[in-house]
């Protein structure tokens, strides 16, 4: 028979174990929303001190040392064109001689000559001379005269000679080297997209650990607090520890990959006064991988890079442009095929001022002129340089052949690999939404008594396994997407 002590007594312990109960709910509802308390917070006290992507990549193509050598390649093309120009420049040349012998007065000449050569092979001159002495040359004149003359080839380097050759293939190049650079920068690029889309997951990695650890610290406080009030078991206080020490040292090691990562990305990170700059600890990536959401992502038109790719990748607009030298080259060849007729005519004039005694038809009086003609019978080194510039530009073109189709085949395989992520995203935050669930069903049958510390552990270890894979799968996203666009030659846009 229960007398009304031990009802009172009997109470009491109901109160006392229903007060203990809600204050187990209470402390478990506080550890279930500290995760989303911490991001909450964390996200309304950033840290401006962030590096986005675009930033990265602006601070890369403006003062990166390969950048900067792909500007210097440009003005070496530019410098390359003055160098050819300086073939057509005109010539001021001066010849004096003068010879005496035994008292007599064998020669004495002067002979300035002005020589400006065009740009079709004709080179106009004109030129003083003054000539005295007992032992001149018959062929000479004696005293001043003056001439004005033409040099016209009639065959051979009439449409093309070395020195148009030259400067066309140094224009060429000089507008090639632009299209090295965006190669070079196109490459450059995406080694640092890399490294920064990996230094953002090692960061994210970080952050939810640190979220977790500090989860764990508060359920090791409470499993403690509910031992000392009798509810709990000895042995769940140890349970809760070794989670907690699991997750510290996850901890250290995400720290430790997020700054080996920061140092990775450095490497690419200069200053205005090509001094290498490092990466400070406070400073964190600017995309956060967790709140990024891909469901409604918007894939780039395959079709469009592919178009993209054939008309403006910078390895396939270099070989268009070494295909316009060769096209030059085999011009030149074909010079070689053709006989050597040279034309030379000068309309001499007495004194200095050629202009004034020269009159009348061109060939009757006051003239020199001469005509030279030359061909090889067999022409076999013509024809033998003629025929390999042509297979030189077949060669080129089979290599630009195989090279597109190189390159479209890597657009369509990352484009492939983009869209596959894109899913694998979806399924990834379902299967972390479940294993989420999962873990607050288990933490409900934990407070009815139904459940272990360790069955909890063991959801809450799973949960952040996918929330921790569902990253990885949006760094690689990323990091996919560049090689995507690197593949179509479009980084830089």
């Amino acid at each position: 028979m229960i007398t009304y002590r031990k009802y009172r007594t009997y109470k009491w312990l109901r109160r006392r174990n229903i007060r203990r109960r809600m204050l187990l709910i209470i402390c478990f509802l506080i550890i279930a929303l500290l995760g989303v308390s911490l991001f909450s917070a964390a996200q309304n006290s950033q840290d401006k001190r962030t590096l986005s992507p675009q930033q990265v990549m602006e601070i890369v193509k403006q003062f990166h040392p390969v950048a900067k050598q792909a500007d210097i390649f440009i003005e070496k093309a530019k410098a390359d064109v003055t160098i050819a120009k300086g073939m057509f420049d005109p010539v001021l040349k001066n010849e004096t001689a003068q010879k005496t012998f035994d008292g007599t007065d064998y020669y004495l000449y002067n002979r300035p000559e002005l020589a400006i050569p065009t740009w079709f092979g004709i080179e106009v001159s004109a030129g003083l001379e003054k000539l005295s002495g007992s032992r001149t040359s018959p062929e000479e004149t004696q005293g001043e005269t003056s001439y004005f003359g033409i040099s016209i080839p009639l065959a051979k380097n009439l449409l093309m000679d070395k020195r148009r050759a030259a400067l066309q293939s140094a224009k060429i190049y000089r507008t090639a080297s632009e299209a090295e650079k965006r190669n070079m920068l196109n490459n450059l690029l995406l080694d640092v997209m890399k490294s920064y889309w990996t230094w953002a997951q090692h960061f994210q990695a970080y952050k939810i650990l640190t979220e977790a650890v500090a989860v764990n610290e508060k359920r090791v406080h409470l499993i403690r607090t509910a031992f000392q009030l009798g509810d709990r078991p000895a042995i769940d206080t140890t349970e809760a520890l070794t989670q907690l020490q699991n997750f510290e040292l996850l901890q250290s090691q995400a720290w430790l990959d997020f700054q080996n990562a920061g140092l990775d990305l450095s490497v690419y990170l200069w200053t205005a006064e090509t001094q290498p700059y490092n990466l400070p600890e406070l400073i964190t990536p600017a995309a956060d991988l967790q709140t990024i959401t891909l469901n409604e992502a918007i894939l780039p038109d395959l079709n469009n890079l592919l178009s993209v790719a054939r008309l403006n990748h910078p390895e396939l607009v270099l070989y268009n442009y070494k295909l316009d030298i060769l096209g030059i080259e085999k011009k030149l060849k074909f010079q070689e095929l053709l006989p050597v007729i040279n034309f030379r005519y000068n309309q001499l004039g007495k004194g200095y001022n050629v202009l004034k005694t020269a009159s009348g038809p061109l060939f009757e009086n006051n003239f020199q002129y001469g005509l030279s003609l030359g061909i090889p019978l067999r022409l076999s080194q013509g024809r033998g340089e003629y025929r390999k510039a042509k297979l030189k530009i077949t060669e080129t073109q089979l290599q630009q052949s195989q090279k597109q189709l190189q390159i479209e085949n890597k657009v369509k395989s990352y484009y492939n690999e983009l869209v596959t992520l894109k899913l694998q995203i979806v399924l990834q935050e379902k299967a972390y939404k479940n294993y989420y669930a999962l873990q607050r069903g288990e933490e409900i049958r934990f407070l009815a008594g139904e459940s272990s510390l360790f069955l909890i552990n063991a959801r809450e270890n799973k949960t952040l396994e996918a929330l921790q894979k569902l990253q990885e799968l949006k760094a690689k996203f990323f990091k996919t997407e560049n090689l995507l666009q690197w593949s179509a030659g479009n980084l830089l846009q």
